[in-house]
């Protein structure tokens, strides 16, 4: 199994996040509120806010044997939803180390900070 973080630069290297259907490779998944989304977002993640996952966990069904990336604001509650992704079967699920901001410093500055 993976490690369960994994680097924003990895994650960029692993490219196409802009498709995020079942037949995509793997799954961009941001688990911020809607209102950190409305502030700064990563193109090609989809949004599934941690309060809701539980209630919405089977739209991930398509990605149960495919990575799946999770980001947050720092990193903390991405950490978080991968260990309980895992827990429930999702063995390719991963946390992107330092979450948007990291993101935003490292690899894309137009992603906006806050």
């Amino acid at each position: 199994m993976e490690p369960i973080e994994i680097e924003p630069a990895a994650v960029q290297a692993l490219g196409g996040a802009g498709t995020a259907g079942p037949t995509a490779d793997w799954l961009f998944l941001d688990c911020r509120t809607p209102e950190e989304h409305a502030t700064a977002r990563i193109s090609g993640a989809v949004l599934i806010p941690m309060q809701e996952l539980s209630a919405r966990v089977d739209e991930l069904a398509a990605w149960r044997d495919k990575p799946i990336i999770v980001h947050c604001h720092h990193g903390v509650r991405s950490l978080r939803v991968a260990h309980w992704l895992r827990e429930r079967g999702f063995s390719g699920a991963r946390s992107m180390r330092g979450g948007i901001e990291a993101w935003s410093a490292e690899i894309d500055p137009f992603v906006p900070r806050y």
